[in-house]
């Protein structure tokens, strides 16, 4: 499997110096104490948003840029020659808005000229370093690292939804080759837990007939699917199965973040399936009627799982589960100037605990330094689009998956991050409404006959 290439743009470091009054009559420059941000833009991608100073063990804005996004921004029209630059607006004060009126002042603009396609090969230094901002003769200073380095990524894609059992291609520029094949089938919950649970249910099922059909009985639950990814030699490589049911909330017809329905991520070993990860899912309230999920990685050697993605995309527009370490936990306290939604530098948050090391996941139980040593996973891991139920809920989506080089070493790496990305994406569905229905594909045999 051949690569293709992209580069990743990150801003860090971030520092601002303001010039203070010294008692008697001198005056001094001084780390600013007071709130102050800052706008990253880079032409036409989202505006980014952090604080000053940054988390300097993780990025302040990150940009992921794939051969044609640079090819983009590094074309120049009969109309303009312009070098391409990264702009930074550096803001003291609160960011915000009080009775109608913007806070946060302007201090100054910075700007970074940038040489993209000499990052495609080997990691480049765009800026690291101070520099003076401010008014004419001001004493301030802002300190930034700017730096662009090769990312190169397997990129994949579903040639249709995943009940809909379809082959996954790997695509490389304008080739298009198939590499797995997906299988959709309705397996019973395989836990303990759920074995007892199912149980109980078949002892009810007289009484319950009374209240209704066996139809409107399980149309407050979804369970029992799964996906197997194959190789083209037809064996299992991976496979993504519900665990959980996806369960509406009593007195509601949405599951709950309080009770979510949940996927193991399993790995062929030693004649049988292994956990490699476990997805949770529900559908959130408020405001923002969003899809909200949670990915941990599951260890062999550790107790407990490690969190390496946990977030909300919205059930109308859908949008890109990411697994992203590098991700500052700055960015997830601002908004996207561009859509208005809660995002990181990479559009999506990846919160952690603040005992783990900075550039690390987080553990379940807040052990993030204990389970660090466990865990493989830095920088870009991969990341799935995931299409929104749409205007009419007619949700139609074909994912579309990225995965760094540096996580793949064996067909069935590649393999289990496409089982994660049906996983997410079926998810979507097992989180729609109670009251809305499901496409046959996603209906049990009986239900569809009846």
């Amino acid at each position: 499997m051949d690569p293709c290439p992209f580069v990743r743009l990150t801003v860090t470091n971030l520092a601002l110096k303001i010039p203070v009054a010294a008692p008697p009559t001198r005056s001094a420059v001084h780390p600013s104490s007071s709130p102050c941000f800052c706008k990253i833009k880079l032409k036409s991608f989202p505006l980014r948003t952090s604080l000053i100073p940054s988390n300097t063990a993780a990025a302040a804005a990150t940009f992921h840029l794939s051969k044609t996004d640079i090819e983009k921004l590094t074309t120049k029209s009969i109309f303009t020659k312009k070098k391409l630059k990264l702009k930074i607006k550096i803001f003291t004060g609160l960011r915000g808005t009080n009775c109608g009126v913007r806070s946060g002042r302007l201090l100054d603009k910075v700007e970074v000229e940038l040489d993209l396609k000499s990052a495609e090969w080997k990691p480049v230094v765009f800026h690291s370093g101070w520099v003076s901002v401010g008014p004419g003769g001001s004493s301030a200073q802002f300190h930034v690292n700017v730096k662009a380095e090769p990312d190169p990524r397997f990129v994949f894609e579903f040639d249709g939804e995943p009940e809909c059992s379809p082959q996954v291609f790997q695509i490389q520029g304008s080739i298009r080759q198939p590499v797995f094949t997906c299988k959709f089938s309705f397996r019973a919950p395989v836990d303990r837990h759920q074995r007892s649970r199912s149980s109980e249910q078949s002892a009810a099922r007289g009484w319950l007939s009374s209240f209704g059909s066996e139809r409107e009985r399980t149309g407050k639950e979804r369970k029992g699917w799964s996906v197997t990814v194959h190789d083209l030699s037809g064996s299992p490589v991976a496979a993504a199965s519900m665990v959980t049911p996806f369960v509406a909330s009593p007195g509601s017809d949405r599951v709950s973040r309080s009770n979510p329905g949940s996927w193991l991520i399993l790995r062929p070993g030693d004649g049988t399936w292994k956990p490699w990860g476990r997805l949770e899912a529900w559908r959130e309230r408020g405001s923002t009627d969003g899809l909200g999920y949670r990915f941990e990685l599951i260890p062999d050697s550790a107790a407990t799982g490690i969190v390496l993605a946990e977030s909300t995309m919205p059930c109308s527009k859908g949008g890109k589960f990411v697994i992203d370490l590098d991700t500052s936990i700055n960015n997830s306290n601002w908004k996207n100037e561009s859509n208005g939604g809660n995002v990181s530098s990479n559009g999506r948050t990846t919160p952690r605990s603040a005992t783990s090391p900075g550039c690390s996941p987080r553990g379940s139980g807040d052990y993030g330094y204990g389970l660090w040593p466990y865990c493989m996973y830095r920088g870009f891991v991969m990341s799935a689009s995931v299409e929104g139920e749409g205007a009419n809920g007619s949700k139609c989506s074909k994912p579309m998956v990225e995965v760094s080089v540096q996580h793949v070493n064996c067909t069935e790496d590649a393999a289990a991050f496409v089982a994660l990305s049906a996983a997410i994406d079926l998810s979507m569905d097992a989180c729609r409404l109670f009251s809305h229905k499901l496409r046959k594909e996603l209906l049990p045999p009986h239900d569809v006959l009846s």
